[in-house]
């Protein structure tokens, strides 16, 4: 069954994967590349705060970098190799204990148990930017290299096709590429050479010839700079030019001239004839400048910050594993790589420490695969009672610490909304969802809290619906609601649309009880969805039509 897990990935990793259980990882860890790199390499941190604060939330020097220095230096669980442990302890004097020494910490403590769940057969890509990617092969060499892995590829992914910022008084040569560091865990690894389709000025150039059929192909010499074994014979007469080899064997060289596959020039020399329609096409190499990045407008976008194009996944899950593989994603963000997997029919394992991706992930394996792919994943670390929502909803941990009203939010719209970042006050509104009124697209606004609730918060919910010019507001509560919050609700009247048989309350009240023991979910019927939902799954289907072909 396919896995989902809500939490720290490093917890996970060591808690639930086990030892060699996974053919594949690919992560695209968060690094704010926005950010001076030279202000954080000499920890100034004078720049715009709000750039900054996602990366400043998620890496600083606090005690969670310090219990993971002292990890990687006692060797905590023997998962850390000596190279590893001295590459940290070097970089402390350089870099000293700020941001970026917080993060290649956090990051080697990952790196390391990804490279303990990973199979022998394993292979490992790490998507980054060039803020850190330096830094970052020398963790990969530190733990890969030093312990049987394989370096196999840089690969460089042109992310824009923007033009400079010349204009705009930029002084340097702007940075339109992304690094994907390819390392495999030993010398046997899963590679399935990827093909992209021949461009019509490569026909036009190379498959210039046609022969008595009307087949296009081209002439390839049959030599080799260097020679293997009996690489010097007779061939119908004729021997390899001075200084060169025959690049196949004296049987295959016959069965090419059996099946009409040499032409032999004035000279006498043979050249095999390469059909165009034989040809898989180019074999992808590592700078991918074919894999376009998503537009604003792309019907991929979800909403996600650093959402990848999905080709990007499908390349690197069709080359580097096959059909019931087991994929892991640490990182899951926009929840690309599990799509891509399932689509590929492929074992997966996601992770991610924040529910806004969760939420984000079913909703897109919903509308991709239909509901009933639900049923087949396991998820783990999802409050399941009101004593682990409290336990979620107490959390003092920054990293977490509005992960309880994104919950609730996502899992009771089943996970339609949309949550409200707060950059600023909020005005009460954790998450905003749309459905279509009689005439025009209406409005909800959701609230939650966790602490002590009484009548004004819903008064206070109702000035918000005015202000938004909301139809109906949505106050989630932890506590059970007082008969003065119930009396003020009702107040608020009704509103009636002809699409329903009965007329909704504008404020309603639903407790944390009520949606994990009653598995109450907004209910309010959401048209448009259905029908982007059914036409992306016969976009699935067509697809992997396509694939069985």
């Amino acid at each position: 069954m396919n896995k989902l897990f809500y939490g720290d990935n490093l917890e996970v990793l060591r808690r639930y994967i086990k030892d060699e259980s996974v053919d594949l990882c690919y992560i695209d860890p968060p690094f704010n590349s926005k950010r001076n790199y030279n202000q954080i390499y000499n920890n100034i941190g004078q720049e715009d705060k709000a750039q900054a604060q996602a990366f400043i939330d998620t890496w600083t020097w606090d005690d969670r970098a310090n219990q993971g220095l002292l990890e990687i230096q006692e060797n905590y669980l023997g998962h850390f190799t000596s190279q590893s442990i001295d590459l940290i302890n070097g970089l402390i004097p350089v870099l000293k204990k700020g941001e970026l020494l917080a993060y290649l910490v956090a990051m080697t403590l990952r790196i390391a148990e990804i490279h303990r769940v990973l199979k022998s057969t394993g292979s490992f890509y790490l998507h980054c930017d060039s803020t850190a990617s330096h830094y970052l092969k020398l963790v990969l060499d530190a733990i890969f290299c030093a312990n049987k892995g394989l370096y196999l590829s840089e690969i460089v992914w042109r992310r824009t096709t923007a033009h400079g910022n010349a204009k705009q008084g930029t002084k340097k040569f702007e940075i339109n590429f992304d690094t994907i560091f390819l390392y495999s865990k030993s010398n046997k690894y899963t590679f399935n050479t990827v093909y992209e389709p021949f461009k019509e000025e490569q026909i036009k150039q190379q498959y210039n010839k046609i022969d008595e059929n009307g087949r296009k192909y081209r002439l390839v010499t049959p030599t080799a700079a260097k020679g293997g074994g009996d690489t010097s014979y007779d061939f119908h007469g004729v021997k390899p030019p001075q200084g060169r080899f025959w690049a196949y064997s004296k049987n295959n060289m016959e069965k090419f001239y059996q099946e009409n596959k040499l032409y032999f020039s004035s000279s006498g020399q043979p050249y095999i004839k390469y059909y165009l329609d034989e040809r898989p096409g180019v074999a992808v190499m590592s700078f991918w400048d074919d894999i376009k990045p998503m537009s604003p407008t792309s019907k991929e976008r979800l909403g996600y910050p650093t959402q990848k194009p999905e080709a990007i996944l499908e390349r690197i899950i069709k080359a580097s594993s096959n059909e019931n593989d087991v994929i892991l994603d640490a990182f899951l963000g926009g929840g690309t790589t599990l799509s891509i997997a399932q689509r590929l029919k492929r074992q997966w394992i996601g992770i991610d420490i924040t529910y806004r991706s969760i939420g984000i992930t079913l909703k897109r394996l919903q509308d991709s695969f239909g509901e009933e792919i639900l049923d087949k994943i396991q998820l783990s670390g999802i409050p399941k009672d009101v004593e682990s929502a409290k336990l979620l909803a107490l959390k003092k941990d920054d990293r977490t610490r509005k992960e309880f009203e994104t919950w609730a939010v996502l899992t009771y719209s089943n996970n339609r909304a949309i949550i409200n970042d707060k950059k600023g006050k909020d005005q009460g509104i954790d998450g905003v969802a749309y459905f279509q009124g009689e005439k025009t697209q209406e409005k909800i606004i959701l609230q939650v809290k966790s602490g002590k609730v009484g009548a004004h918060d819903i008064r206070d919910l109702q000035g918000v619906l005015t202000l938004e010019n909301a139809a109906i507001g949505i106050f989630i509560t932890l506590q059970n609601p007082t008969k003065d919050m119930i009396t003020t609700a009702k107040s608020a009247g009704i509103y009636q649309h002809k699409l329903y048989g009965q007329p909704l309350d504008k404020i309603q009240i639903v407790t944390i009880e009520e949606i994990l023991e009653q598995q109450k979910r907004l209910d309010i019927k959401f048209s448009f969805e259905v029908l982007k939902s059914a036409e992306k799954q016969q976009q699935i289907k067509a697809d992997q039509m396509k694939l069985e072909l």
